[in-house]
């Protein structure tokens, strides 16, 4: 695994929004064990309420969950006063570039993730601190 940690500002915090558990579980351990604080959401609905608490760097989304699905919580996200934190899109919709596209999203990954891939990825926008 890459040793992302050194590169990160103290306060790197990546969002997870995921409805399958196992998924959220395995971003959490992966992503606690490079030194980033996770926040966990299962819906997009959720993921608007953690973000009263929490200020992430990155935001992990996938794209079709119960209660409040991805493009809406991007929606909604980017209707709220800045600034944003990017939005990577991690999904195994056919569609998913197009989609991703149209949410505003930074970037988008297909599922299974590779996890050398996304931990790139993650380093890149909390070390740039990109917001959008």
């Amino acid at each position: 695994m890459i040793d992302a940690s050194p590169l990160l500002p103290a306060t790197s915090c990546v969002l997870v929004v995921d409805d399958d558990r196992a998924v959220r579980d395995a971003f959490r351990l992966t992503l606690e064990e490079e030194g980033y604080e996770v926040v966990l959401a299962e819906h997009g609905e959720a993921a608007l309420a953690r973000l009263r608490e929490a200020k992430p760097s990155v935001i992990l989304l996938d794209v079709r969950m119960p209660v409040m699905d991805g493009p809406t919580f991007a929606h909604v996200y980017h209707e709220m006063p800045g600034p944003h934190a990017p939005i990577v899109v991690i999904t195994a919709t056919s569609d998913s570039k197009d989609l991703a596209s149209s949410m505003g999203a930074a970037e988008c990954l297909s599922k299974p993730v590779d996890t050398d891939q996304i931990l790139d990825l993650i380093a890149r926008h909390a070390a740039a601190g990109q917001v959008v």
